[in-house]
């Protein structure tokens, strides 16, 4: 049986996850899910890419088609093998217009046959 601390404690943790995985206005693609990934782990989906994209870019229908053809099955393949970031560095995000999934310019967008 749930007493009233439980329910407290359970919506206050649903309400920092939700913040944790928030997308943030003008934020790019790349640096949302570099972002969330250092606190959030991967569990093997494209969820984050979904949230971003149900949040920022609703009408980007084709997104988790073209994250696959570039070898992203998941969020942390994503950043793996279709967006290079230029640097090891954390910096905050140099932007995104709002509807775009493209990375901003910390970022490299793999192409077909570049080698590791």
């Amino acid at each position: 049986m749930e007493t009233a601390i439980d329910i407290q404690a359970e919506s206050f943790v649903r309400q920092l996850a939700a913040a944790i995985i928030a997308a943030r206005d003008g934020e790019c693609l790349a640096c949302y899910l570099d972002r969330v990934l250092r606190d959030a782990p991967c569990d093997g989906s494209l969820r984050l890419a979904r949230t971003y994209r149900d949040a920022l870019a609703p009408r980007a229908v084709a997104l988790e088609g073209r994250l696959e053809s570039g070898g992203g099955f998941c969020d942390c393949e994503v950043l793996m093998n279709v967006y290079w970031s230029k640097t090891d560095e954390v910096r905050p995000c140099r932007g995104a217009r709002r509807g775009s999934t493209k990375p901003c310019d910390l970022w490299l967008r793999r192409r077909r046959g570049d080698r590791w």
